[in-house]
């Protein structure tokens, strides 16, 4: 009985998660040309960021050992990862505007999950398309130059890391949006914790000093999300400083991270208490 409750629990909360899937998908149709223009100037403003990385790299065969095309396979991780990101957890992203405002009021009075209806309530399909598309266009491009073989296996890898890497960044995000039970306003740690990290994270560990080889690794774990699953491909010589298992760590760092994290979002819910800025 209680397998048969949790099986349609379950299968509850997905219909519903498509109900939501459904309204934000019709709301954004609404205004195709301005979903689309702002699409390509997601997609313009990483590309320019790309296209100006290649540029300076031109002028080096290789940089401490990495060629651009092997660079340009770390940035698809993140890209796609991100993608993936805001596609599901866009809600968590904006967390901190629906504390200011107000509006998480109204979700504490539903009677369905919190978490889930922050992340369910919201998709931002223009940077998902934007970052995806790129992501896409920098793995293909660069898989033949990195050697990549096609086969299952390396696929399954692939998408796995991927969807780990997309876990990782909204466990970090979330950190963040819980912390507005406590301040509401989080914009600056936001932008220290994640986007500086991310920047950083473009470029390979080895490039850095140990201690933000450290950071990225044991703090802010952004080398899952790109580094560690590019060497299973990569297979580069300076993998032989670090442990071999930390290739397949992914999934792992992704499950514990949204564990404690979800830990710190529970106590936070706790101390919440309102604004005051709900609309009546």
């Amino acid at each position: 009985m209680g397998s048969h409750n949790a099986r349609q629990s379950a299968l509850h909360s997905f219909r519903l998660f498509i109900k939501y899937f459904q309204l934000t998908l019709k709301v954004t149709l609404q205004y195709k040309f301005d979903r689309t223009m702002i699409a390509a100037a997601v997609l313009i403003r990483e590309m320019a960021g790309v296209i100006i990385l290649i540029l300076m790299l031109n002028r080096f065969v290789t940089i401490k050992g990495w060629d651009i095309n092997q660079i340009l396979f770390l940035y698809s991780f993140l890209f796609l990862s991100y993608s993936l990101f805001v596609f599901f957890f866009t809600g968590i992203r904006d967390f901190e505007d629906l504390v200011y405002t107000g509006e998480f009021d109204r979700i504490l009075v539903r009677p369905v999950g919190i978490l889930f209806q922050v992340v369910a309530s919201k998709v931002d399909y223009t940077a998902a398309l934007g970052h995806g598309v790129l992501g896409v266009f920098l793995l293909t491009k660069t898989a033949s130059g990195i050697g990549l073989e096609w086969s299952l296996p390396n696929i399954l890898f692939y998408l796995l890391m991927v969807i780990g890497g997309a876990i990782i960044q909204a466990s970090i995000f979330m950190l963040t949006s819980s912390l507005c039970f406590w301040t509401v306003r989080v914009t600056n740690l936001r932008n220290i914790l994640f986007f500086n990290s991310r920047k950083i994270a473009a470029y390979p560990l080895s490039f850095y000093p140990g201690i933000i080889q450290k950071m990225l690794i044991f703090v802010i774990p952004f080398g899952f999300v790109n580094y560690f699953p590019s060497q299973f491909f990569l297979q580069k010589p300076e993998m032989e400083e670090y442990w071999q298992g930390l290739l397949y760590l992914n999934p792992l760092i992704a499950a514990a991270l949204f564990s404690l994290v979800y830990w710190v979002w529970r106590r936070g819910l706790r101390r919440y208490s309102s604004t005051g800025n709900a609309l009546n």
